[in-house]
């Protein structure tokens, strides 16, 4: 896999986590914490995105980017959370997202022949 296509199979990870966690996010601040149906509605189109997002994957194996981005999700949603939500992860917090994005490394990027 060239630079290039490792760089924007990474990008695209990048805003399949947005769009994913952004919408679940979205959904839970419209119906969980009561802010309104214009949150959840906001989510739901975000969520469809995400669907879109993989679809751009360089690799054409379905079942391998969606066990992939699993470990982005993981890491993805503890940083979301420390961002937008104040969340501070402990040290297994950290193990554990940093084994699954080694996990997304070796499913996407380990040389095949």
């Amino acid at each position: 896999m060239s630079t290039m296509t490792t760089f924007r199979s990474v990008a695209l990870f990048l805003l399949a986590a947005v769009a994913e966690i952004g919408g679940a996010w979205l959904v839970w601040q419209g119906v969980r914490e009561h802010r309104g149906m214009l949150f959840a509605g906001a989510g739901i189109v975000a969520l469809g995105a995400y669907g879109f997002v993989a679809t751009f994957q360089p690799d054409p194996h379905f079942g391998r980017i969606l066990a992939a981005y699993g470990g982005v999700f993981v890491a993805g949603s503890l940083t979301w959370g420390m961002v937008v939500d104040g969340f501070r992860p402990d040290r297994f917090d950290v193990i554990g997202a940093a084994c699954c994005l080694l996990g997304v490394a070796i499913i996407m990027y380990a040389p095949r022949g």
